[in-house]
């Protein structure tokens, strides 16, 4: 299998999730009783030892060194995408996570839903998921479908329906932690690819601010910054708040609601009493599907073709 570094990230974001599972119920940002055992046997061995809640400080202080606020952005977006989804369910046909990596939503809904969920990602992270899913419950279940895709060049509705999915679904999309990965190409072939989807489909999805892309706001940051702009060059895309509507809109979608870093805190960290601050760099926008775009856009230079 080709090795493609942003498979490499699939790890972080399920750690987090992890070690959230051994704070006090009523401090843990987000619930996911699978996220331990999805994990790697070493990995699991670390999270075995943040029981200890001044471990788990000590943990987030580190974190918090390399990318100020990103703990909470991870775990928060989580939360978010969770009441957004739990609001649509009754209204929608088909779920489809977008850049799954190893997140574990697709298996928990299996205990509340009985419709097809499809589980898009790059190839190698598909067989990780394959793999692991078989190794903790033992095998698949029917109603999740696994894509192998290549969001930079490969068909995204074509992949979808090669494995059952339908073109009238009123389809919920997830998109955590994927748009930075992609070029402007890759976001917009992505969103090409959703054109089709049923009229009240609904989209949820992070995305990097622009201005950090482009290193004119670093927030705080500068290691992050050096880590995945400048040796390894593996975030490329970015949006601006005031940007998101519009660029949504070209393809079909209305914006319904967007969530920075204050309203991040407000709504999930603060009830709890934890001192976490949110990072600036990343939001959260959800979006409805009212209609075909009216033309495709799919060059890198934003222009209707």
């Amino acid at each position: 299998m080709a090795r493609n570094p942003a498979a490499r990230t699939a790890l972080g974001p399920m750690v987090l999730s992890a070690v959230e599972q051994n704070e006090p119920a009523d401090a843990r940002l987000v619930d996911d009783d699978l996220a331990d055992s999805f994990l790697p046997r070493p990995l699991r061995w670390f999270v075995g030892a943040t029981r200890p809640a001044a471990v788990r400080r000590r943990l987030i202080n580190v974190s918090e060194w390399a990318g100020r606020g990103l703990w909470a952005n991870l775990v928060c977006r989580k939360r978010f995408i969770g009441d957004k989804l739990a609001e649509a369910l009754d209204d929608v046909d088909t779920i489809v996570i977008l850049g799954a990596g190893l997140d574990t939503r697709a298996y928990r809904l299996t205990r509340q839903v009985r419709i097809p969920i499809f589980e898009v990602d790059l190839p190698v992270n598909i067989a990780r998921k394959a793999k692991t899913v078989r190794r903790v419950l033992g095998e698949l279940p029917l109603s999740v479908r696994l894509v192998a895709l290549d969001f930079e060049h490969d068909d995204l509705l074509t992949a979808l329906a090669e494995h059952g999915y339908l073109p009238d679904y009123r389809a919920f999309f997830v998109c955590e932690g994927l748009t930075q990965y992609l070029t402007e190409r890759g976001v917009r072939r992505t969103l090409e690819g959703l054109r089709a989807a049923g009229v009240g489909s609904r989209l949820v999805f992070t995305y990097v601010r622009r201005d950090f892309i482009d290193g004119a706001n670093r927030y705080g940051t500068r290691m992050l910054y050096r880590s995945v702009r400048r040796r390894r060059q593996l975030w490329h895309f970015g949006l601006l708040p005031e940007e998101v509507s519009e660029f949504l809109a070209q393809y079909g979608w209305r914006l319904l609601e967007q969530a920075g870093p204050a309203e991040l805190v407000q709504r999930y960290v603060e009830p709890t009493g934890r001192k976490l601050k949110a990072s600036q760099i990343e939001w959260l926008a959800y979006a409805e599907k009212i209609s075909d775009a009216p033309a495709a856009v799919n060059r890198s230079d934003g222009q209707s073709s």
